[in-house]
């Protein structure tokens, strides 16, 4: 199949297939950027709330920059990798500051701004602005590896040029942008990660995965290093009138700028006797009453490079001296979802 057969084909399949999604209907920079964003975390179908929420909430990146940062958080939990949404508001303002809100209509200029990669200024630029330029994400990794048979490993640098040179070969001049989203959805619905369709894919007769029986082994990739695991004992102090503390994460590490209860870091869990003297010797709960383990099987959060596995405990304490907040309004606060999780399922035991 030839190169602008393929693209013919995918734009085709694309008019007749595509599904009626809130960002489809516009080709306003902002939107586009806004569903990009949040789709780089979740599948469609788990992302869109997300997307109509910051639609409503900001309607313009004017309103996104005029956010504290603390409310674009708060509206982002559940989301992880909460870096995305610190670069989502520092976006905003320097295009509602530096370019009287206005993106830039370049790929290479759209980079420019926090957080925006290649393949989220290729999508914008492309889709608003018709520059033919390939955004080359999982779905396209993998229809390109398949159709192609392409064993390449799409996360080395070897495989990356490749697959981005081959991308950008089949870009029609006209309709970047309807063809970068026909790759997209196509991945999502046909050419999908498990159990693709490919008795009724379009262009099976022509797939050298499909022919060789390579489907499911490709795109392929370098396995990557062993999984961290971390131990995290959470304290919730609650005195008698159902306050308690919140801590704010700082550095560089996970969840920076997301509030957690104070925490105890340790090579593993920590029964009764091994956290009352920690609490004893590194915080100023010294003089509980009583500890109280909420959750009998840790809860466990996976994140890309990591796992969590946290407890928590209540901390009975006579009364909080400084620094705390009353049980009711911790729901105000962005959390991280481990946290938000826990609140949940155990929020009826937390008396």
């Amino acid at each position: 199949m030839r190169q602008t057969e393929f693209s013919f084909v995918l734009l085709t399949w694309f008019d007749t297939c595509q599904r009626n999604l809130p960002w489809r209907s516009t080709k306003t920079p902002y939107f586009i950027w806004l569903s990009e964003v949040i789709l780089q975390q979740t599948q469609v179908s788990q992302g869109t709330p997300y997307f109509l929420k910051f639609q409503s909430k900001y309607p313009t990146v004017f309103d996104l920059a005029a956010a504290d940062e603390q409310d674009v958080l708060k509206t982002w939990e559940g989301l992880g990798y909460y870096s995305r949404a610190r670069n989502l508001h520092k976006t905003a303002i320097e295009v509602a500051h530096n370019h009287n809100g206005i993106f830039p209509n370049t790929a290479v200029a759209l980079q420019k701004l926090p957080g925006i990669g290649p393949y989220t200024a290729s999508a914008i630029a492309s889709i608003c602005y018709d520059e033919s330029i390939a955004a080359v994400d999982g779905n396209a990794y993998r229809v390109l590896s398949r159709f192609f048979g392409i064993d390449l490993a799409i996360n080395q640098s070897e495989g990356i040029k490749y697959f981005k040179l081959l991308a950008q070969d089949l870009v029609p001049f006209e309709r970047a942008g309807d063809y970068n989203q026909a790759v997209m959805e196509f991945g999502a619905l046909v050419c999908t990660p498990k159990a693709p369709q490919c008795s009724s894919c379009p262009i099976n007769e022509k797939c050298v995965a499909l022919r060789s029986n390579s489907v499911s082994s490709l795109p392929f990739k370098i396995k990557k290093s062993a999984i961290k695991k971390r131990y995290f004992n959470y304290l919730l102090p609650l005195d008698a009138t159902h306050h308690t503390r919140l801590k704010k994460r700082t550095g560089n590490g996970i969840w920076r700028h997301l509030y957690e209860f104070p925490l105890i870091e340790s090579n593993e869990l920590l029964g009764y006797q091994a956290l009352s003297k920690s609490v004893k010797e590194n915080t100023d709960f010294d003089r509980f009453n009583d500890l109280i383990l909420i959750n009998i099987d840790p809860i466990v959060h996976k994140l890309t490079h990591q796992h969590i596995f946290a407890n928590f405990w209540i901390v009975h304490l006579d009364q909080l001296e400084d620094d705390f907040v009353h049980f009711s309004e911790v729901d105000q606060y962005p959390m991280p979802q481990l946290i938000v999780t826990f609140l949940k399922n155990f929020r009826n035991q937390i008396k």
